[in-house]
């Protein structure tokens, strides 16, 4: 099964973060918070504005983005966790 955001949706898969701590602690998946760091998988057509145009989106596939703590919401496809959140949501693309 494949998603296909619509409008001004992404599809983002988060990024693992490091679970253990700077003095080596590892921390249980349970217990450690989710990241809120992600990696574009797909983008919609765009925003359609009140004139009837539509404006394409700023982020695009592959781009790995930073979010809001609870932004989006969480789907599962074929066992794995993905996010679908609007573009408003993305804070800032990583580059780099």
């Amino acid at each position: 099964m494949k998603l296909r955001p619509l409008h001004d949706r992404v599809i983002v898969k988060r990024l693992d973060t490091e679970r253990k701590t700077s003095s080596g602690i590892v921390i249980p998946e349970n217990a450690a918070e989710k990241p809120d760091q992600g990696e574009i998988l797909a983008v919609g057509n765009g925003k359609v504005g009140d004139d009837g145009k539509v404006r394409a989106l700023a982020v695009k596939v592959g781009d790995k983005i930073l979010f809001g703590k609870y932004s989006g919401q969480t789907v599962k496809v074929e066992g794995e966790e993905l996010l679908v959140m609007r573009e408003e949501d993305i804070m800032a693309v990583v580059e780099g």
